[in-house]
């Protein structure tokens, strides 16, 4: 398919709790896991309020998926069951394989202030794949490159390239991009994606217009908090954009920056049989993976 994405799917994150206690918004994980594939879920877990994230996420088991934790303010501690220990701060990016199984502890300690700010984003891993040692790649902050647009977006490259700037996570199966775009205001940002690929955005900061669609009722929308009927719809915070297929998206902000995570990857198209942590293509692999639980030989790997 050629020309611009079109705006498929609008939604807003919705509040939930998850972990020992931990307050967020969920922008994926309900309806049709298939959806987004090979995304499965993501979270958004900033908050201002220290109970609502000090619980944090205590041991927990996965399998047959990958974890990209990326914080904007914050600390996040973190070990596992093969010895892997280490804190995830402010503009870091944590991407775990889970493969044929880790359990391991994610526990938020927020900034100076009480801040903490960060996404996670679960992605499914090929039945090829689901089975492959655990890994895990820590990125810091600064070896995150930051690319300019012609226009004035800056863009931080977690995965993928843009300008010629490779961002440091590479060799992954789904073949993603990870980006942290900021448009400032009077400007059009375009991005080229490839065809075939899931691409949505998430908005984090300001409002944007996502394929100059000025009309709201020209794709479906959930929740959608902000139209303007003589503007056209400004998405703001806490919307999660779905993307037709095409070459390129383009996101306008005007009065104001936008800001947005934009992700996308190569869909698996296999089935999908998900419990909790765990992510399988059939239920009897899942089966095998929670009777493992019970009988201590969930881990495969060895200890580092």
């Amino acid at each position: 398919m050629s020309g611009n994405r079109r705006v498929r799917k609008v939604v807003r994150s919705r509040a939930t709790i998850e972990g020992a206690g931990v307050h967020l918004r969920r922008a994926i994980g309900f309806g049709d896991p298939h959806l987004y594939d090979p995304f499965l879920l993501l979270d958004d877990f900033r908050s201002d309020v220290p109970e609502h994230y000090l619980r944090g996420f205590p041991w927990h088991p996965h399998r047959g998926i990958e974890t990209i934790t990326y914080v904007l303010r914050g600390d996040v501690e973190h070990g596992d069951s093969l010895g892997n220990q280490g804190v995830i701060s402010s503009g870091d990016v944590q991407w775990m394989t889970a493969g044929s199984g880790i359990i391991h502890q994610e526990m938020p300690k927020g900034d100076s202030q009480g801040a903490m700010h960060g996404f996670q984003l679960w992605a499914n891993l090929p039945a090829r794949d689901k089975m492959m040692d655990p890994r895990y790649r820590e990125v810091k902050s600064g070896e995150i490159p930051e690319a300019k647009d012609p226009g004035g977006a800056r863009i931080k490259v977690i995965a993928g390239t843009v300008h010629g700037m490779a961002g440091p996570v590479r060799d992954v199966v789904t073949d993603p991009q990870y980006l942290d775009v900021t448009v400032p205001p009077g400007v059009t940002f375009t991005h080229r994606t490839p065809s075939g690929h899931t691409v949505f955005a998430y908005v984090i900061g300001g409002k944007g217009v996502f394929c100059d669609q000025k009309d709201p009722y020209s794709y479906e929308a959930e929740g959608v908090g902000y139209f303007d009927m003589e503007r056209g719809p400004q998405l703001g915070d806490g919307h999660l954009v779905l993307f037709d297929d095409g070459e390129a998206v383009t996101v306008s902000a005007e009065e104001e920056a936008v800001r947005f995570l934009l992700i996308s990857g190569k869909p698996i198209r296999e089935p999908v049989a998900w419990h909790g942590p765990i992510v399988m293509n059939t239920q009897e692999e899942l089966r095998i993976a929670f009777d493992e639980l019970q009988r201590g030989t969930f881990i495969k790997g060895k200890r580092g």
